[in-house]
């Protein structure tokens, strides 16, 4: 399916007329009329092996969730070696490392659930229904949580070993600004010493 959504988006940032009867999509006499100037590059994300493979073999970038050099390595090895290797990394910062813990539990539990449940259910109400299954202390003890850098940048040295070239930090919670505040009067500093230290 993922394929062939690449190959048809590709194929649309042509400018060209597609019509298109594929297994997964059906499209007939489109046309982008206004189309970029360069194609925009596919990142493609993958949890797992044969996510991460595709990736290396159709897209122009990998973008993973878990500091996993198994994955990493998988997308170099069907044609990644070169292209960009991004992660997301959801975090929560606040005052109270336990509040943080709990506040993370709360709003992202779908976060722990196993396997392929968190990619194919179909509607809200199933996971709803799927997180009941979710130990949320669990949930916040895998986040980086609290108003020290250690845990953070722990995380980020993680990523790092793992193989990525850029990680991006996703703020779970409301205090965006309090997040932004901690990363530029600690975590940044702190990062930077960190890089000067190892050069």
């Amino acid at each position: 399916m993922l394929e062939e959504a690449i190959a048809l988006m590709r194929q649309l940032w042509t400018g060209d007329e597609v019509t298109h009867r594929g297994p997964h999509y059906r499209v007939e006499s489109a046309r982008l009329y206004t189309c970029p100037p360069e194609p925009p590059p596919v990142m493609v994300s993958g949890f797992g092996p044969r996510a991460a493979t595709l990736a290396g073999r159709l897209g122009d970038g990998y973008v993973g969730t878990s500091p996993a050099p198994d994955l990493v390595g998988a997308f170099e090895q069907a044609g990644g070696v070169g292209k960009p290797k991004l992660a997301l990394v959801k975090v929560c910062w606040g005052e109270d490392e336990a509040e943080a813990r709990e506040l993370a539990g709360e709003l992202w539990p779908t976060s722990l659930l196993p396997g392929q449940l968190g990619q194919d259910l179909p509607t809200v109400a199933h996971f709803e229904q799927a997180v009941q299954l979710v130990d949320r202390e669990e949930v916040g003890a895998r986040f980086s949580c609290g108003p020290s850098p250690d845990p953070f940048l722990d995380a980020l040295r993680a990523y790092e070993e793992a193989g990525y070239d850029e990680v991006f930090l996703t703020q779970v919670g409301p205090d965006q600004d309090g997040f932004l505040r901690f990363w530029d009067r600690e975590l940044r500093p702190a990062l930077r010493e960190r890089a000067g230290a190892g050069r």
